[in-house]
């Protein structure tokens, strides 16, 4: 890191980001707003057996579903991304806002597997074609002086997004599940009118060139050993990442007891099922990640730019992540729960921002967006193939409804059992007890909460990887990276 970028004061930095780069930051936080308000009560609306009015499909189909929808949402990107420095900014922005409203009317609409497969695979395809021009025009507006505080505020409005998103999904799907989709349709709607603010950012691309010749500039970058070995190690990471957003939903309505917690919250923050006793409703659990880094990640940022390079920044994250995940399985309190999220959070503000920003600083000027979809690739791997096996281990170890049946057949000796919707209440009926003394006898004998160690184990793994990877990177033109 150069003596010129360690010392630029802090808002000096800020006074030097232009209007270009602030508009981009609002139509990135309304879409992560929508985007937020569904993703957040996803995993219940789709696999949770006691979830009413939800779909009440299986784990594995759930694993299915984000498994397709991770390769479509953060593959395209790699394709669309070039395809936004050859064609223009402006105008894939507009085409993916018109995919989003419709991927979230077909969802509202379809209950059936495949109809509401098809929904979230047109959202997927939206978010794809929307990352990279506004990612692109981010980096068009950034100087290798005040690059880690944009980075910084442009994960903070995607976290100012990410946290109003929960109660706004808590506020809808208390009026009914389809009203959830609808609402985030109008919101993402809203990005029409900031789009008439946004000016025009030329992406420095050749724009003679056709199709085919952005395919092949694609793939010629992608098999660079460089690239390649960073975006999968950053895989292992983003498998672990995600697991905060499609398991951990599930794990906190299945197993974490805060109500001694929720005692002192409104009852807008508290759970609609009482038969615990008053919990915290798990979207309100959860946003307390985006809570914690709307407010620490712009200084963190500032910081960890003076005293760090990008990659042992994203190492220390790592490994600050792997210890959180392991808390979030240590105990059915919702202290352990809220300090593994926070311990996270942290990891993730060390980690997430230096990613994109270290892609940027490496991609050639010509090539801004392109490199910003070959962001998207771990979250692909990582968040494809993590969540379906997040999904196929929660099943198996880990979700409430399966772990009730496993104990009627094998302790009790049930020979007719129930579905999966029905399996823990008529465990409670056949042992006399409540549903808090039934979660705890499931709890202690079948500890639920290893589901959390080999996701902890992969964020470690990545970690080493990515030391390994900074060794070779200190040789390299561009040490300081």
């Amino acid at each position: 890191m150069s003596e010129q970028v360690q010392h630029i004061p802090f808002f000096k930095q800020i006074k030097e980001l232009s209007w270009p780069f602030w508009a981009m930051n609002i139509m990135e936080m309304i879409e992560r707003l929508a985007y937020y308000g569904v993703r957040v009560v996803i995993p219940i609306y789709i696999a949770q057996a006691d979830a009413i009015g939800g779909l009440h499909f299986t784990q594995h189909d759930k694993g299915v579903i984000f498994f397709w929808w991770a390769l479509v949402q953060c593959l395209l990107p790699v394709f669309t991304g070039g395809f936004a420095d050859r064609y223009g900014y402006k105008i894939q922005i507009f085409v993916s806002i018109l995919l989003k409203i419709v991927g979230y009317v077909i969802m509202a609409t379809q209950v059936q597997f495949w109809g509401f497969f098809a929904g979230c695979m047109v959202l997927a395809t939206g978010t794809a074609v929307f990352k990279p021009p506004i990612q692109g025009t981010m980096i068009k507006t950034l100087t290798p002086k005040n690059s880690g505080v944009g980075w910084g505020f442009f994960y903070q409005v995607v976290n100012i997004g990410g946290f109003f998103g929960p109660p706004l999904a808590h506020y809808l799907y208390g009026i009914s599940w389809p009203t959830v989709f609808y609402g985030c349709a109008v919101i993402v709607s809203l990005n029409f009118l900031m789009l008439l603010t946004y000016k025009k950012i030329d992406s420095e691309a050749d724009k003679t060139t056709g199709i085919m010749h952005v395919f092949k500039t694609t793939g010629k970058n992608i098999i660079k050993p460089r690239l390649f070995s960073f975006i999968l190690i950053m895989s292992l990471f983003w498998a672990a990442f995600m697991q905060l957003w499609d398991l951990l939903p599930n794990f906190i309505v299945d197993w974490v007891d805060s109500s001694s917690i929720a005692q002192f919250l409104p009852q807008a923050m508290l759970a609609t099922d009482m038969s615990r006793g008053p919990q915290i409703a798990q979207e309100w659990v959860i946003n307390f990640n985006p809570f914690m880094i709307i407010f620490f990640v712009v200084p963190i940022s500032w910081y960890v730019n003076k005293k760090m390079r990008r990659l042992s920044s994203i190492m220390l994250g790592m490994l600050v992540s792997a210890a959180a995940l392991l808390l979030l399985g240590y105990s059915m309190l919702g202290y352990f729960t809220l300090l593994g999220i926070a311990g996270f959070s942290v990891g993730e503000m060390l980690c997430s921002p230096k990613m994109n920003e270290y892609l940027g600083v490496i991609a050639p000027k010509d090539q801004k967006a392109l490199y910003m979809g070959y962001a998207n690739m771990p979250f692909a791997i990582g968040w494809g193939y993590g969540s379906f096996l997040a999904s196929k281990i929660y099943a198996e170890s880990g979700e409430k409804a399966g772990l009730a049946l496993r104990y009627l057949s094998e302790e009790l000796h049930l020979t007719d059992l129930p579905g999966r919707t029905e399996s823990f209440k008529v465990m409670m009926q056949e042992l006399g007890v409540n549903a808090t003394q039934a979660t705890q006898i499931l709890w202690d004998m079948y500890n639920p909460g290893q589901v959390w160690t080999p996701i902890a184990l992969g964020a470690a793994v990545a970690a080493v990887g990515i030391m390994i990877y900074n060794q070779f990177a200190k040789k390299w033109a561009d040490a300081n990276a």
